[in-house]
């Protein structure tokens, strides 16, 4: 493909898709930030405000506290963390150090989490002393895969639901790094190639990788985002307020709420997690302009019986990501509060960005958008990903931009197969109109996606195969009226084996993977059906969901 792109035919008046996209470190964004809205607030969680200097002051006292255990330039620190202002200050804290993230998701099982730390190699682990993820993290201490354990006591930030244990002993507070970090006379210098977060993203033969993203990937994908925003007269600096709900520890989050959000001096409203009602009174009363969900969110929100009932005028921009918004609930959605629910398609890898819908004018039904600025995307074949198919033929999308990731860590040899001629392989399948717009059809990966996560149905059928009763198994993705996707596992018995019931196979899985990796449906074969070489297939088990479903051919 060659300049103009189909794309660049069809872009908002003003944007242009070869602005320069600036790289830069995401401490110096934040710096540059807490300068210019140094009173104004940061976070707002639980009615308590903190404003940008105090976000900062907390940001230098943690990342000192770290340096005192030894976290710099090429070190790890593993945040075990849900929606609480222990997140951001964690985050930031870490790459002022030098250091890089590792994030580890609360949905994540017991054999996740530890995979993650070994293979990650970080050492230092901080959570919180929510009873749920302070026992992982103690079991993670007695076997050996975590050196220092650091606790926030959330009573720190205000009153919890109910009495929650302290920090046991041996583990360090996270209160007390605050309280008694000393910040050096000068920082550690971060440049934009530094490691700032390794992602992990699931596989489809293994164990999740470590997606390798920079503070280049990272910036440069905030720069992307404001350049689109700023051609359509929609970049605000410093009078937005943000719905915070979205998890940190994804990569949607972190880059388009949290770095973005941040550096543009907004208002970030956090919360622990997703409500209908607090996100309603959020916007209601307290005046939201920014809301970022996933499809189950916005599902939740028209079933809320006052959403067409409240004041909602203060909205501004409405968006979905980690899954595409079934065209129902969109219009629903619109029909009842007036705004249209915007969006587009990125991945992990990516930091998110990819593409996106403009923000006016008509948008093509189905579409995914177009390429942001300074990110090229082709179509090539499935046969041979150098071939690069032309408009209206379906293939997998390959991307390249300065928002695309270094490289899988410590596999080299999985990182050079997902790149080609510099392009990423995305392992998504579509295609591109005539006028530049893409279109997301199916997926190469084994993957299903569940309420804006990945999930891979190997992770599960390993798990599931470790039961005494099971001899077979093989897990697929079906619809679902509320998560878009979930897990469905068919299994043959052992000769001999007494039943298996989905309830007590999701007990046998609840330490060795995710909640959000559970399947929501079980049923047992006497055989399971296979291809003409021998191999258990998928495909047939897909197609006969499909026809039940009354969606096949």
């Amino acid at each position: 493909m060659t300049r103009p792109y189909l794309w660049e035919k069809s872009y908002p008046p003003r944007v242009r898709w070869d602005t320069p996209i600036q790289a830069s470190t995401v401490p110096a964004l934040f710096a540059a930030s807490v300068e210019r809205h140094g009173n104004r607030t940061a976070i707002e969680y639980l009615d308590r405000p903190i404003t940008y200097a105090e976000l900062d002051a907390s940001v230098a006292k943690v990342a000192a506290g770290l340096m005192g255990l030894g976290i710099g330039k090429g070190k790890a620190v593993a945040l075990y963390l849900p929606n609480t202002p222990d997140h951001p200050i964690a985050f930031l804290a870490t790459l002022k150090t030098g250091g890089h993230v590792v994030h580890m998701s609360p949905l994540d099982a017991e054999r996740e989490l530890a995979h993650k730390l070994h293979d990650s190699g970080a050492r230092v682990l901080l959570t919180t002393n929510h009873p749920t993820l302070l026992g992982n993290a103690q079991k993670l201490v007695a076997s050996g895969h975590v050196d220092t354990l650091i606790v926030s006591e959330q009573a720190h930030w205000g009153p919890t639901p109910a009495p929650l244990p302290p920090a046991p002993g041996g583990a360090l507070t996270f209160q007390s790094l605050m309280a008694n970090g000393t910040p050096p006379s000068s920082w550690p210098t971060v440049t934009p190639e530094d490691l700032a977060v390794l992602q992990y993203t699931g596989g489809t033969t293994g164990a999740p990788k470590g997606a390798m993203l920079t503070h280049a990937n990272l910036t440069s994908a905030v720069a992307i985002y404001d350049t689109w925003a700023e051609g359509q007269d929609s970049l605000r600096r410093g009078d937005d307020k943000v719905v915070g709900v979205l998890p940190f520890f994804h990569i949607y989050a972190l880059t388009t709420i949290l770095i973005r959000h941040l550096a543009l001096g907004s208002e970030i409203l956090l919360r622990i997690r997703f409500d209908a009602e607090t996100t309603i009174r959020d916007i209601a009363e307290k005046k939201a302009t920014l809301m970022l969900g996933v499809p189950t969110m916005y599902i939740a929100l028209l079933q809320h019986p006052e959403i067409g009932k409240r004041d909602l005028s203060s909205l501004r921009l409405v968006t979905c990501g980690g899954a595409s918004l079934p065209v129902e609930v969109e219009q629903s959605f619109q029909k009842i509060t007036g705004f249209r629910v915007g969006g587009g398609w990125g991945m992990t890898e990516t930091s998110p960005a990819g593409t996106n819908l403009p923000l006016q004018g008509d948008w093509k039904p189905g579409s995914i958008g177009m390429p942001l600025p300074g990110i090229v995307m082709e179509v090539v074949a499935l046969d041979d990903p150098r071939r690069v198919l032309g408009p209206n033929e379906k293939g997998e999308f390959r991307i390249k931009g300065p928002n695309v990731m270094k490289g899988y860590w410590k596999k080299p040899k999985e990182t050079e197969e997902a790149f080609v001629d510099g392009y990423f392989l995305t392992g998504d399948i579509g295609f591109m109109d005539e006028r530049g717009y893409f279109f997301l059809v199916d997926r190469k990966k084994d993957m299903i996606l569940s309420g804006g996560f990945n999930v891979y149905p190997r992770i599960i059928e390993e798990a599931i195969y470790e039961h005494p009763s099971v001899e077979e198994v093989v897990v697929i993705g079906v619809p679902d009226a509320y998560r878009g996707q979930s897990a469905k596992a068919f299994v043959k018995l052992k000769a001999g084996a007494a039943s298996l019931a989905l309830e007590e196979l999701r007990q046998f899985l609840a330490d060795k993977i995710g909640k959000h990796e559970m399947p929501t449906m079980l049923e047992i074969r006497e055989a399971l059906p296979r291809t003409a070489v021998g191999k258990l297939s998928k495909k047939t088990l897909v197609d006969e969901e499909a026809r039940k479903a009354g969606t096949g051919d």
